[in-house]
């Protein structure tokens, strides 16, 4: 996962970004699958070899200048951490990143708390969608998210799911995504 700094771009331009991407390395052996557009980055998913990376964020620097990377693999990381890891890159607008780590979560519950994350994984999935300019999939995430928060407890470790609850119904009525920190 590339982030390059973003200065001027919004989701609108994801589908441009990524042929652009795949033009300047078409050269490469180089995979840009999908560009996912936040207000101060810009996420490339790419895969690419380890020798070539240097190569690559030279080719992608008249996009925007190297912001970080990570390499992103199954992690087998504890509960706790991944919820701070999940919470850090939702409110970091790594939405990918935070489902990525919640998932992790995720999979060490059982019964509602399973439920629960998999509510959170949902609405950090919508914003994903959002960022490739496919808000209307990301509206319609919000039912299925809501749905899996149910009534489950005001908090989980330290998200507040009642605040996650109040701003799915708040952008279900207004119909818009709307960023917030969870």
């Amino acid at each position: 996962m590339l982030h390059l700094k973003n200065n001027e771009y919004q989701p609108i331009h994801s589908s441009d970004l990524v042929h652009r991407a795949r033009e300047l390395c078409s050269d490469m052996p180089v995979s840009v699958r999908v560009a996912r557009v936040a207000s101060k980055f810009i996420e490339f998913d790419v895969s690419v070899a380890p020798d070539e990376l240097d190569s690559l964020i030279g080719k992608l620097s008249s996009i925007g200048k190297l912001d970080n990377m990570r390499h992103i693999v199954e992690e087998k990381i504890d509960k706790e951490e991944g919820i701070a890891d999940g919470i850090f890159y939702f409110n970091s607008e790594r939405f990918w990143e935070s489902h990525e780590s919640l998932e992790g979560v995720w999979k060490k519950c059982y019964g509602r708390e399973k439920e629960l994350v998999q509510g959170i994984i949902l609405l950090a999935v919508a914003f994903a969608h959002a960022q490739k300019n496919e808000a209307n999939i990301g509206l319609g995430m919000l039912s299925r998210s809501l749905k899996k928060l149910g009534d489950s407890p005001a908090m989980y470790g330290k998200i507040d799911v009642n605040l996650i609850r109040n701003k799915i119904k708040e952008m279900q009525k207004a119909n818009v995504l709307r960023l917030f920190e969870i």
